[in-house]
């Protein structure tokens, strides 16, 4: 199949893991930030084929993840409390908050609906026409187009009863925290090549430049990935700090100019709290003033909760690239799939849940 099959190739896989044996002469620790680049990376062993000098570390790159729990606590209160129609995407439904999750809460009688996309919750709301009806907009820049274009659509059909509950993460500032943290290991990343499809290259010179990190832009399959570490440790050796894009069959230095200019007619800047995280400043995004009547936030009087979570847990620490996940005591123990103490091991992007999946205990 045209660009996967020659992305997965054995013979390149195993040339690329080589050159990056043969230029690695030095201990170099390396972020991927995306969780599909995670499991990937975990799924064909790809960390298992480079030297041992060199740390491949795990990153937030799990939207699902970094959801607060607060917010999570807000959408139950939505079903339950508001009896409004909560749509989300399944991985959601699994994840803990402070107090349950949304799958326990439609157990309990609320009307939570997976949907495939914010247009199918908009259809819904066309189609109940006196209920409340939220969508729960979990993602990062990625998802943020289709996310504006439900609310511009709800509000071209005159849908009062439409609205999102947002939860929208930006990387860089991401990127920015993870870099200035006390305890950060990490000397250079692999951005997700799907983000900067929609967002361009921009944003991450300053950061490059300002952290003396190289950032290398890379695709989800095994030789795309061991490309960008190719990239990146070869600036490293030498000295250098800049943005390369390993993933211009899909990324313009620009991105997507249609789908930015959208998201910045209804979406604006805002701080956003990343569950395990904390708060960082400038790095979500929130709706607009006047499409205020479309934020479930301004909309209900929605629960504010102090985050507590699995005091076991230690997925902050892992999505800040400090520790993996078989590192947690509570890892494939008291911790699975079937029984969750954090986020990374209920989504399909999480660090957690692909080490469970692919290489046990």
């Amino acid at each position: 199949m045209k660009f996967v099959d020659e992305y997965r190739d054995a013979a390149l896989v195993h040339q690329l893991a080589g050159a990056v044996a043969r230029t690695c002469t030095r201990p170099w620790t390396i972020m991927e930030i995306c969780g599909g680049q995670t499991h990937a990376i975990v799924k064909f062993g790809l960390d298992e084929l480079l030297p041992p000098s060199l740390t491949l570390v795990h990153g937030p790159g799990c939207p699902v993840c970094v959801t607060s729990a607060e917010l999570i606590d807000q959408a139950v209160d939505l079903a339950l409390r508001h009896q409004a129609i909560v749509c989300s995407f399944g991985d959601m439904l699994r994840v803990p908050g402070n107090g349950i999750d949304l799958l326990t809460a439609k157990a309990r009688g609320g009307d939570v609906r997976i949907v495939y996309s914010p247009l199918d919750a908009v259809t819904i709301a066309q189609e109940n026409p006196t209920r409340a009806v939220v969508f729960f907009a979990v993602g990062f820049e990625t998802t943020a187009p289709a996310n504006a274009m439900s609310v511009l659509r709800a509000e071209r059909e005159g849908l009062p009863n439409y609205s999102l509950l947002t939860s929208h993460v930006l990387v860089p500032p991401a990127m920015r925290a993870i870099l200035g943290a006390a305890d950060n290991r990490v000397q250079g990343f692999l951005a997700a090549g799907h983000v900067c499809t929609v967002m361009g290259v921009q944003e991450y010179g300053p950061i490059a430049r300002d952290h003396r990190a190289p950032i290398i832009i890379t695709g989800f399959e095994p030789v795309d990935i061991l490309e960008g570490i190719l990239l990146c440790v070869r600036q490293l050796e030498s000295g250098r700090a800049e943005v390369e894009n390993a993933y211009s069959r899909a990324v313009k230095t620009e991105g997507n100019v249609h789908a930015r200019r959208i998201v910045e007619q209804v979406f604006e800047i805002a701080d956003r709290d990343w569950r395990g995280i904390g708060v960082i400043p400038r790095s979500g995004l929130a709706l607009k003033a006047p499409y205020a009547a479309y934020d479930a936030n301004r909309r209900f009087d929605l629960p504010r909760s102090a985050a507590h979570g699995a005091s076991e847990c230690i997925s902050g620490e892992i999505m800040r690239g400090v520790k993996k996940p078989h590192h947690c005591p509570a890892f494939g123990t008291r911790c699975t799939p079937e029984h969750p103490l954090g986020a990374p091991m209920v989504s399909s992007e999480g660090a957690c849940a692909a080490y469970y999946r692919y290489r046990g205990r």
